[in-house]
């Protein structure tokens, strides 16, 4: 059951409703674990690397672009990361390697991520309710829409919006907001569902006046104080139950 900890912000049915994607529709640990040591093996028997020399340059890589580049969707490029990673084991940039590298990572978190139970069911009800729906996800566009693809969800949301379009990440304004400008809802009642306690929940509140709604599972921490969301689930059942209700009292 959903735990409501606002209840009096969910007395009718949204007017519309934004979801997070990565560890909110599907769990990303295990795809991007399976997809980081595909990555880490197969650069060990291209370059004859150990996987501690992988590991240190692979991180130092990540956090020079994670420091340069900041709140920006080419701040979580995979491919960047490999470039600089070839660059700091002084090979140069190695186009083709990075490229072929990166391909790696991607197919296999693919073929490693599983959305979680009744996405498409609660989809679904929303799209009978005639709810507009937005996707607002960090990330580059290309990656995103891939994997909304993947999926098989690119029909059931009305629009996309992530953080290569809108400029900055979630911890940001721009993504809700041009988010709420393609939908152009019919009221003020707009859910959030997401699983960050920071970027999904307190700045979608913070920026929109959002009702939050955070799913919950391992390694997710329920967010606290101006983190704390107004509603938690585990399972996309709940909502599914929490939408009936409100119909029936609307």
């Amino acid at each position: 059951m959903v735990t409501l900890y606002q209840p009096q912000r969910f007395t009718r049915l949204p007017d519309a409703i934004l979801f997070d994607t990565d560890n909110t529709l599907y769990p990303y640990a295990p795809a991007h674990a399976a997809a980081q040591l595909a990555v880490r093996e197969k650069v060990m028997l291209t370059l004859s690397l150990s996987g501690e020399d992988f590991d240190r340059a692979f991180q130092e890589a990540r956090h020079q672009i994670k420091v340069r580049l900041k709140y920006t969707a080419s701040s979580h490029n995979r491919l960047l990361y490999l470039q600089r990673m070839l660059e700091i084991m002084g090979l140069g940039s190695q186009v083709l390697l990075a490229l072929d590298f990166e391909q790696t990572y991607w197919r296999t978190f693919l073929s490693n991520a599983t959305l979680f139970d009744e996405v498409k069911e609660l989809l679904d009800d929303i799209r009978m309710l005639a709810i507009p729906t937005t996707i607002v996800t960090d990330l580059t566009a290309q990656i995103q829409f891939r994997k909304v693809v993947y999926f098989g969800l690119d029909h059931y949301f009305d629009y996309i919006v992530t953080s290569e379009e809108a400029g900055f990440d979630k911890c940001h304004a721009a993504p809700f907001h041009i988010a709420l400008e393609k939908m152009h809802p019919q009221g003020d009642c707009i859910w959030m569902i997401g699983d960050n306690p920071i970027n999904d929940i307190r700045e979608a509140r913070r920026e929109i006046n959002a009702v939050t709604l955070q799913k919950i599972h391992e390694d997710t921490p329920l967010g606290t104080g101006e983190s704390a969301p107004d509603a938690a689930f585990k399972h996309f059942g709940e909502l599914r139950r929490l939408l009936v209700r409100l119909r029936e009292h609307t």
